[in-house]
């Protein structure tokens, strides 16, 4: 759950005027999804791990601001993803 809760604040940080809000949901065995309006952009069941907080930033940019620059978490391999 820390690691959820300090995603949520990187995320609300980094897209203040993009996101009304974040919801945690506690779950059992390990779970954890991102979605996005209903739409699971990030399974750690199906990726096999955490994804790193720079491919969050930039799986939710793509979708909600994708001319925003990330600064750092922009990096030229990256892009090339």
């Amino acid at each position: 759950m820390l690691r959820a809760a300090w995603m949520a604040q990187e995320l609300l940080t980094t897209f203040e005027t993009e996101l009304e809000s974040v919801t945690l949901k506690p779950g059992k065995g390990g779970l954890f999804d991102i979605r996005l309006n209903d739409e699971v952009i990030y399974s750690r069941k199906n990726a096999g791990s955490f994804p790193d907080i720079k491919e969050l930033k930039q799986l939710i940019r793509n979708r909600i601001a994708p001319h925003k620059s990330l600064g750092h978490s922009d990096s030229i391999k990256s892009k090339n993803r």
